[in-house]
């Protein structure tokens, strides 16, 4: 059954475009880089003075998520410039099983 994970993430919007050139140019090197990681998806909503984003990866398995993100695989896996950018940093990141493929 294949798993999904996601995160959230909000930057000023003034920093948005930039954020999301260095999120999908980075992460997406970084999760194709595992083998098992099946998509990449990056959200992105623009409210008023923040941008808000919505990471979202699917992995055939936990086992493929763990190779990527290590033993803890529920802690969220930061990059160095992701200071420059982040309001704030969420601890977790959720997991989904996937039981249904349209």
């Amino acid at each position: 059954m294949a798993v999904m994970r996601l995160w959230h993430g909000r930057v000023p919007t003034e920093k948005a475009d930039e954020y999301e050139k260095s999120l999908i140019e980075r992460a997406v090197l970084n999760h194709g880089s595992v083998k098992g990681r099946l998509k990449t998806y990056f959200t992105r909503k623009d409210e008023g003075d923040a941008a808000y984003f919505l990471p979202v990866t699917i992995w055939d398995s936990m086992e493929s998520i763990k190779k990527f993100a290590g033993e803890n695989l529920g802690l969220t896996k930061y990059y160095p410039e992701d200071d420059d950018f982040l309001l704030e940093k969420e601890k977790y990141m959720q997991h989904y099983m996937i039981s249904y493929k349209g």
